[in-house]
This record gives structure tokens, C-alpha cells and sequence, in this order.
């Protein structure tokens, strides 16, 4: 399979409510969808978040690159040799959001040519168990939240967003726990939020709250300083934002890293997998991290489920689209006693609502 064709589309998709994260306040967040077509008229798909401050890239940056710069070294390449297609870009450095959009589209292109999904191919099952990532408000607030995605969807397993400081990250859990019950596991995700001197004690503060998974409490590298935490902290440390590839993520590993963020999303099927298949051999366990996936976005990054060596530490946080008003596909998943169940459905173009991505165009 050769490329023929290629189209880019930007769509925004609004949220239920606005969103607080570490970086900025939202209410909706910007999408590209990357359609390849191949020369024998199989078609593959990507949808990537578009956000200057996190990606890095706009929509006129992100279509200019893939244009100039990355798809032109796709010419005459076999899309089918996932090898071939990482080497074409061996040189060229950064662009992780392009790279992650080609990737994971020519994923999509190779399951559609074989004729069966992603997760039938790496031997997994359709059923994925989620969690839920309460993202930061009042304490009574995100209590009520948590409480009702639970009950709605059975979810067992919540990751509460910290960073408002350790008094109120401490009452956020305290009121969580009440509001859900004792049988839903609760991690933390303090996004970087504090500074290294004095995190020993607020990570053995939230551990014997009954956090069990700590995430990105400061900001983290794979140095001494992690090694001496790490050994420290009686619950794991999951390392996120400074571990993108497999590179990142051997340099954690040599300094003791006990759990690690794999985010197909953010750094395409191939490279998560690689980061797998490192954890796997050191005996880490991984995370599948949500890089803001709409329904559709959530379709692709879980097939990455079925191929995991390594052991979840959480959760996929894969039901982050429940918060988007309005979606792109035509239908949309259905999580059910904690679990969504991927479709059988190879040809993840069937699945696009083309109607919605004009109508919802930036």
C-alpha cells in the first residue's frame, strides 16, 4: 500500500461543562482528523487534539507541517511496514503531534487492509475496563461528580486531578471516599503542581488517605532526586509528562521507575508500544493515558489495550469523550458496568459522521 490521497479536518467539539486543568480553563477543545488513502483505495484515519500550549501546534502549523515536512517522506514508502514508515522520519526531529497522527492513521489503514481490528490482531479482548478522571473544582463538587459517573457507567476506578493544594487535594479524597464507598480505587494526578522540596511528606499524606497511584506530584526527571522519591514513596509513582518515548521511559526505568504513561494520542500506537514492550522486559507497569480523545479518537487509542505486555498500574482513562457534547461518529460507545466494548468493526472510516466534521469545522 502505497499513499494516494491524503485530507486534514478541523473540528471543535464543546464540553458539558467548562474544564480546569493545570495549563488553562476550557470549555471545548480543537481536533484534527488526518484520512489516508492508499493506492489500492484502503483508507486509514487519526484524530489528534490540536492545543498550542500543549501540543504545541495550531491548526494552520499542524497542516503546513504534515504538508512540507512529513508526509512528503511518505512517498513511495509501504504503509503496511510499520518499520518502513518509521524510518522514513529517522531524521527529522520533533513534530510528535504530525508524527503521532501519521502513525496511528496508517495503524488504522493496516487494520482495515487485514480486515480485522486492531485489538483481534494483538489478541485482546473487545471489553475495556475505564476509569474516570475528575478533573479540579470544589471538593463537594468533584464528590458529586465522582459519585455519579460511578453509579452511572459502574466505573471502578477514579483519578482525581490535584494541585489545589495539600489541604484541599487531602479533603478532595476524604470527600470522594465518602461520596463513592470504600470499593472504587482512587490515584492522584497532581500535574506537576508542587515543588520537590517537602513532596516525600505530601505523597505519604495522600497514601494514607488511600490513594493508591501517584501521578506527576512535581515535576519529575529520571534523576537521583526521582530514584531517592521513588524508593521512598510507599505507593508507585506514575511518571507521565516527562516520559513521551522509549528513550524517556529507559531512562526511568534505569533510575527505578515502578509505573509509567503509555498515551497512544499523544505519541502514536508505535511508540507506546515500544515503551510496552521496555516495561514489560524490566517488569514496570504501564498506564493507557487519554490525550483528550473524542469517541472517535477513544475507538483507535484502545485497540492499543489489547496489545499490552505489561500490567496496568490503572485503568484506561478512555472515558474522557463523556464530557464532549458533540461528537464526531455515528454512533457513540457505550460504556456499561465500567467497560466499553470496542467494535468489530477494521474500517474506522465507516465509523465518521462526515456530516458533524463539516458542521462542526473550525
Amino acid at each position: 500500500m502505497k499513499l494516494a490521497d491524503w485530507s486534514l479536518h478541523f473540528y471543535r467539539l464543546p464540553y458539558r461543562r467548562a474544564v480546569t486543568w493545570a495549563y488553562a480553563a476550557e470549555s471545548s477543545s480543537d481536533y484534527a482528523l488526518l484520512k489516508l488513502t492508499a493506492d489500492d483505495g484502503t483508507v486509514g484515519i487519526a484524530e489528534g487534539v490540536v492545543k498550542p500550549a500543549r501540543t504545541g501546534f495550531s491548526p494552520r502549523s499542524l497542516a503546513v507541517t504534515l504538508e512540507d515536512v512529513m508526509l512528503p517522506r511518505l512517498r513511495g514508502v509501504e504503509l503496511a511496514d510499520a518499520a518502513a514508515v518509521a524510518r522514513a522520519f529517522d531524521w527529522v526531529d520533533g513534530n510528535r503531534s504530525p508524527r503521532a497522527l501519521l502513525d496511528n492513521a496508517c495503524w488504522s489503514m493496516r487494520a482495515a487492509a487485514r480486515g480485522k481490528p486492531l485489538w483481534r490482531q494483538w489478541g485482546g479482548t473487545p471489553e475495556v475496563s475505564l476509569s474516570w478522571i475528575v478533573t479540579r473544582q470544589a471538593p463537594a463538587l468533584m464528590a458529586a461528580e465522582a459519585a455519579d459517573l460511578c453509579a452511572r457507567y459502574g466505573l471502578r476506578s477514579l483519578k482525581l486531578k490535584g494541585g489545589q493544594g495539600r489541604d484541599t487535594d487531602l479533603r478532595v479524597i476524604t470527600e470522594v471516599r465518602a461520596a463513592v464507598g470504600e470499593g472504587i480505587e482512587l490515584s492522584m494526578d497532581a500535574n506537576r503542581a508542587y515543588p520537590q522540596e517537602g513532596i516525600a511528606g505530601y505523597l505519604r499524606a495522600i497514601a494514607d488517605a488511600g490513594v493508591a497511584v501517584a501521578e506527576d506530584p512535581c515535576a519529575i526527571a529520571p534523576d537521583r532526586a526521582f530514584e531517592r522519591l521513588q524508593r521512598d514513596c510507599p505507593i508507585p509513582l506514575l511518571v507521565d509528562y516527562a516520559c513521551t518515548s522509549r528513550d524517556d521511559a529507559a531512562l526511568f526505568i534505569d533510575r527505578g521507575a515502578r509505573a509509567l504513561m503509555i498515551k497512544p494520542g499523544r505519541t502514536g500506537i508505535s511508540e507506546a508500544r515500544d515503551i510496552d514492550a521496555l516495561c514489560a522486559a524490566h517488569g514496570v507497569r504501564v498506564s493507557l493515558g487519554m490525550y483528550y480523545e473524542s469517541a472517535l479518537g477513544t475507538l483507535l487509542a484502545l485497540q492499543a489495550a489489547a496489545g499490552l505486555e505489561s500490567p496496568l498500574v490503572l485503568p484506561p482513562e478512555h472515558s474522557f469523550f463523556l464530557i464532549l457534547a458533540a461528537q464526531v461518529t455515528k454512533q457513540i460507545p457505550e460504556i456499561k458496568d465500567g467497560k466499553l466494548r470496542l467494535p468489530d468493526e477494521p474500517r474506522l472510516e465507516t465509523m465518521v459522521d462526515w456530516t458533524a466534521v463539516q458542521r462542526l469545522k473550525l
